[in-house]
This record gives structure tokens, C-alpha cells and sequence, in this order.
């Protein structure tokens, strides 16, 4: 069983490695829950680090349904990735109605080939999750990141335990939202098939004058603050493993 850490920079990465997990993600967009990197993060990450690393192909926050522009900029971003030496892409779209769109994502499978794809946790805004399971199944997706459709894995256990009963091998079942030291072991014992988590935690930042009057952040965190991975948090999960 494996431990991905979803990683926003490079130092995260490298606390990832650092921290013995086996598989990053690597994000742009913290604040939009996880959108494309930048080129230069990926030409970074793929320069120093050893780990595999999966790129997150999401043109933007908000939710998965996507118009034809959007989907051209995620296909650019899929060949992109792979140029730049990506070991495999996340990403997934939704219906308007809250089905998979299998044939959109089954294009973006084919075209991210020879490397795997990741279907993201649009898995969990699906309006039935076994629904969801059979056709991300169908478009060659080798992996689904799901908290159960719950707010957390905690929540979500049962529908995990269900999801990895259901999959029978056919796809892994990677659990992430809330994946800590204290619930790694339950979790496996559920049967998914990996474990995914950002180990992170708040820094201050260095700057010394700050505005009082202006803030460009809309949401939290704020400019002075960041998130960067704990090496301490991620290596408790890997040692349950």
C-alpha cells in the first residue's frame, strides 16, 4: 500500500520524499482546493525529485463541469505534463447532472497515454458513488480519490469499505479528506488501496511590513500565512503502513 501527499510547492515535495511517501500530486491553487501547477513548478519537482509525481490537470476552482475551452486548456496541460516529465495526470469531469462524463474523460485518458490517470475527488459531488465507481471503471482510469462522499474519510468509511468491495480489483480505491495517524489503520483494514493526505500545517510569513488597509486574498490563507507539508504528520501515516 502506498502514501500519496498532495504537495503545493516544491519544499513540500521534498518534505514528501523526505517523509518516505511513495507518490506526490502536485498542485497549483491551494485556496481552489487543487488546480494545474505551474510549468516550472513540474520542471522543478521532476528535476529533484525521485518519487512519482502526478500532475492535476483542473483549469480552474469551483466545480467539474467544464465548457470546450476549459477542456482544451486541460488537454494542452496533460501534453504539457508529459513533456515535462510527469509520471501520471489527475483529474475528472462531471455531467450536469451528476454523472461521470465518461466520454470526456475517457478522451483525456487516451490522450494522457502511456501515462495513468487519477479520477479526483469529482468522484465524491457524483450523485451515486457505485454509479460513479462502474463508469470511471469504463474510461481506463487507474485510480479513484474519494473521502467516501463524506467531508472526511471518517465519514465516508463505510462507502470506502463499500467502494473497495465493489472495485474487486479492477481499479484502486485511494482514500483522502482528513487521512491522519490515528484513522491510517482503520482505513486499511476497510481495504482501500492507498492513502492520500498533504500533511500540512500553517507558516507565518516573513514579511515584516503588512498592510493593514489592503488584502489580496479572498479566502484563507491569507498573504501572510502559507501551508507547507510536515514531514512529522506524513511520516506517521507511512509508518501505519
Amino acid at each position: 500500500m502506498i502514501t500519496e501527499v498532495c504537495a503545493f510547492s516544491l519544499d513540500s515535495c521534498l518534505t514528501a520524499q523526505q517523509a518516505g511517501a511513495g507518490r506526490i500530486e502536485l498542485c497549483g491553487g491551494f485556496a481552489e482546493g487543487g488546480t494545474t501547477p505551474s510549468a516550472g513548478l513540474i520542471q522543478q519537482v521532476r528535476q529533484h525529485i525521485t518519487i512519482p509525481f502526478y500532475v492535476m490537470i483542473r483549469p480552474r476552482g469551483g466545480d467539474f463541469l467544464y465548457s470546450e475551452t476549459e477542456l482544451a486548456v486541460m488537454k494542452t496541460d496533460i501534453q504539457l505534463a508529459k513533456t515535462l516529465g510527469a509520471d501520471g495526470v489527475v483529474l475528472g469531469i462531471l455531467e450536469a447532472d451528476g454523472r461521470v462524463n465518461e466520454a470526456q474523460t475517457r478522451e483525456l485518458v487516451e490522450l494522457a497515454k502511456p501515462l495513468p490517470v487519477t479520477f479526483h475527488r469529482a468522484f465524491d459531488m457524483t450523485r451515486d458513488p457505485i454509479e460513479a465507481l462502474e463508469a470511471v471503471i469504463r474510461t481506463g482510469a487507474v485510480r479513484i480519490l474519494t473521502s467516501g462522499q463524506h467531508q472526511n474519510v471518517d465519514l465516508g468509511l463505510s462507502v470506502l469499505q463499500k467502494l473497495a468491495e465493489k472495485a474487486a480489483g479492477r481499479i484502486e480505491i485511494m482514500a483522502g479528506a482528513g487521512v491522519n495517524a490515528k484513522n491510517a489503520q482503520q482505513l486499511i483494514e476497510a481495504g482501500v488501496h492507498a492513502l492520500h493526505l498533504s500533511g500540512g500545517q500553517k507558516e507565518d510569513s516573513g514579511m515584516i511590513f503588512r498592510q493593514p488597509a489592503v488584502s489580496m486574498a479572498s479566502t484563507l490563507p491569507n498573504e501572510y500565512e502559507y501551508v507547507e507539508a510536515n514531514e512529522a504528520k506524513i511520516r506517521a501515516v507511512v509508518e501505519q503502513m
